[in-house]
């Protein structure tokens, strides 16, 4: 037997298999919802909106932002997994939003012991003007029809509350 470093999540995983009923899905988004928001572990996008497994298409980046591998999930999504509405829900107090490029390279690079300003974050210098520029890349984007509803939210991580801007 493999002794891991991640024993205690196969273990919590084993008890979450004890009780396992998602069995069966299809894969579609069940409430035609699909979600581009950020890996914040504060954000649990199901939760938040009164979802439930098998609801909603989920894409997670730093910031989330639209990026082109979103669009790529959004066009599949809309395509051959039912979603019918698209949220864009970056939030507050996000380390994107809150530092320079050049800052986070600087706490990457001295955590990771060596340069790292050669790599982009691609930080958000307004997060207000990035979400409007974010929804309008997918209202334009070929492969999405204009049946299919986009609008852009702030999720507060302090309250829970989403706050539509677009």
């Amino acid at each position: 037997m493999v002794v891991s470093d991640f024993d205690d999540l196969l273990a919590a995983n084993r008890e979450f298999a004890n009780d396992f009923n998602l069995s069966g899905f299809d894969g579609v988004a069940h409430a035609g919802i699909a979600i581009v928001t950020c890996m914040d572990s504060r954000i649990d996008p199901l939760r938040m909106l009164g979802l439930k497994p098998g609801d909603a298409k989920i894409f997670r980046n730093p910031g989330g932002r639209v990026t082109e591998a979103a669009l790529e999930a959004l066009v599949l999504g809309v395509h051959l997994l039912k979603v019918e509405r698209i949220l864009v829900v970056p939030h507050t107090r996000c380390a994107m939003a809150s530092a320079s490029e050049t800052e986070i390279q600087e706490r990457v690079g001295a955590s990771a012991g060596q340069d790292a300003s050669w790599h982009a974050f691609h930080v958000i210098e307004n997060q207000e003007v990035a979400l409007k520029t974010d929804v309008h890349k997918v209202q334009a984007h070929p492969l999405i029809p204009d049946t299919i509803k986009v609008g852009g939210f702030i999720y507060d991580v302090d309250t829970g509350l989403l706050n539509q801007l677009v």
